[in-house]
C-alpha cells in the first residue's frame, strides 16, 4: 500500500517514485491521463501536487473536496495569492531543495527540503526515509525561505537572460546588478510577507548558491508566479523597480 500519493508524473514525481522503489516504499503516483478514483477516499493521507503552476487550477478541479486539505503544494514561485483565492490558504507547503536534470535522472540532493504546515511532518518522514534531507519548520521560518528562493529565481533568471550567460558569468561580471536587484526585490517583498531579514547575509546566500551551480542557464520563467508578483506588489506599494524594467527591456520580457 502506498504511504503517500503523488500528482505529477513529471521529472520530480518520476524521480520520486523511482527512489522510493528501491527503498521498497511505495509511492502512488497520479498523471494527468490516469485514473484519479483512488484519491476518492476519507481524508488522512498527504498528497504531494508535483505539476508546473499552470496546472494547478486543472488538478484542483480533480481532486474531492475532502481530499484538499490533504493537499501539499511545492512548486516554485509566489503560490500565495493563488492559494488565497480557492480556500487553500492552510495547506500544507514545501520547498525542494533538490533537482532533477532531466526525466528518468536521479535527484540532485541539496540541502535540507523544508515544509511547514498539517502534513510537513509526514512528508518530512516519508523523503527522509528515502533519504532525502528534509526538515518541518514554522511559518516565519518557511515564508524567509520561500521569499529567498523566489529572489533566486527571479534575479539570476533576469540576469542570465538580460545578459545572454550563465549563473557563473553573472556573478563575476555583473556583480553590482546581483546586489542592486536582489536589494531592490527584497524591499518590495519582505513587508508583503512581514519579513524583516538581513539583506547582506541574503544577498550572500544568495552568492554562494549561484556560485556552486556556475553553468547554470537562468531564464524568466513563469511571470505571474515569479518576476510578475514583484512588479504587481510593487505598484500596489507605489514603489519603482527601475532596475528591473530596465533588465527585463533588455531581456526582451
Amino acid at each position: 500500500m502506498a504511504h503517500w500519493t503523488v500528482i505529477g508524473a513529471g521529472r520530480i514525481g518520476g524521480a520520486l517514485q523511482a527512489r522510493a522503489a528501491q527503498r521498497q516504499r511505495p509511492i502512488a503516483v497520479l498523471g494527468r491521463h490516469d485514473d484519479w478514483q483512488a484519491l476518492d477516499q476519507p481524508a488522512g493521507q498527504p498528497i504531494v501536487v508535483c505539476t508546473r503552476n499552470d496546472d494547478l487550477a486543472a488538478v484542483l478541479a480533480r481532486v474531492p473536496q475532502q481530499r484538499r486539505v490533504d493537499l501539499v503544494f511545492v512548486q516554485n514561485g509566489m503560490l500565495r495569492p493563488w492559494l488565497a483565492a480557492h480556500g487553500l490558504q492552510d495547506a500544507t507547503r514545501g520547498l525542494l531543495f533538490f533537482a532533477v536534470q532531466s526525466r528518468g535522472s536521479p535527484l540532485d540532493l541539496g540541502p535540507p527540503s523544508p515544509f511547514f504546515g498539517r502534513h510537513a511532518a509526514a512528508v518530512v518522514a516519508e523523503l527522509e526515509a528515502l533519504g532525502i534531507p528534509a526538515e518541518v519548520v514554522d511559518s516565519r521560518q518557511f515564508a524567509a525561505w520561500e521569499l529567498e528562493k523566489l529572489l533566486w529565481n527571479c534575479v539570476f533568471g533576469l540576469l542570465c537572460q538580460a545578459h545572454a550567460c550563465a549563473v557563473g558569468a553573472v556573478l563575476t561580471r555583473h556583480a553590482p546588478e546581483v546586489a542592486a536587484l536582489t536589494a531592490e526585490l527584497l524591499h518590495v517583498g519582505q513587508p508583503t510577507l512581514g519579513l524583516h531579514l538581513d539583506h547582506a547575509a541574503v544577498l550572500q546566500r544568495l552568492v554562494d548558491y549561484s556560485a556552486a551551480i556556475p553553468d547554470n542557464r537562468a531564464a524568466v520563467k513563469e511571470w505571474p508566479w515569479r518576476n510578475g508578483w514583484f512588479v504587481a506588489q510593487a505598484a500596489q506599494q507605489g514603489v519603482a523597480l527601475p532596475l528591473h524594467a530596465r533588465l527585463c527591456q533588455l531581456a526582451g520580457v
